[in-house]
């Protein structure tokens, strides 16, 4: 009985795990370590050198992995560094499964906007109903029972009172205002961090560090650890990358 709970309670926590995380598998030329409470993973070859880590600790479930990668130009000719050169396989028992598309930074912008049309027509429906709820908030009725000695009566009253109508057309305007300030002010923020977080096409001279954001799609659900290969193709330079994302703690 005692081990039937305890398998039981497994379960249970199994089911509510929300966050994964990922370690890196080296190869020849490569040494993991950790940066600020991240694994990383450095690959060498003759003409550059990689850098990996995931952008946080942790990994949502069935969320996009993140991942810093950045690039050091150790030859003598200028190369490139692009999304478009990255690209990642995922592997179920080996074997491969299919491609996790790599995001551009075109890609993000465009989704962020399109999150943007999207949040702005939802807080301009909130802002209809307002609006529409201070037109009519002048309205008012009510019901009052009088007493005479032939017997009782039920009165109704119904008016229109202005000020009332005029405060509430008010503090209506001030929360949609917010509420578009709002959305427009995160869009901004977003925008920014895109800008300045992602990483975008960009020559890498000799000598010189480039990195940024990677943002990938979800793998495939598996019944173990989720197992997908980097490759970062940099000049003439092919750096493998093998990941091993899996539930948090495990």
């Amino acid at each position: 009985m005692k081990k039937m709970i305890v398998v039981g309670a497994a379960l249970i926590l199994a089911g509510c795990v929300t966050t994964e995380t990922a370690q890196f598998k080296p190869s020849a030329g490569q040494e993991t370590m950790i940066r600020d409470g991240n694994p990383a993973i450095v690959s060498k070859k003759s003409r550059s050198i990689i850098l990996a880590r995931p952008a946080s600790r942790e990994i949502q479930n069935g969320g996009r992995p993140v991942y810093i990668i950045a690039a050091f130009n150790s030859g003598s000719e200028p190369v490139l560094l692009s999304t478009s050169n990255i690209h990642v396989e995922q592997f179920i028992d080996g074997q491969p499964a299919g491609d996790m598309k790599v995001m551009s930074y075109n890609d993000l912008v465009q989704e962020e906007r399109s999150k943007q049309v999207l949040a702005a027509v939802l807080v301009g429906v909130a802002a209809g109903a307002n609006a529409a709820s201070a037109q009519n908030a002048g309205y008012y009725n009510s019901r009052s029972t009088i007493y005479t000695p032939r017997g009782s009566a039920t009165v109704y009253t119904t008016g229109y009172s202005p000020a009332a109508a005029a405060i509430a057309q008010g503090n209506a305007s001030a929360q949609n205002a917010a509420m578009m300030a709002s959305v427009v002010d995160r869009g901004q923020q977003n925008m920014q961090a895109l800008e300045q977080q992602v990483l975008k096409d960009n020559t890498v001279m000799p000598g010189e560090w480039i990195g940024g954001q990677v943002h990938i799609a979800p793998p495939a659900k598996t019944a173990g650890a989720k197992e997908y290969k980097i490759t970062v193709t940099i000049g003439s330079d092919v750096h493998e990358i093998d990941v091993s994302q899996s539930a948090a703690g495990s």
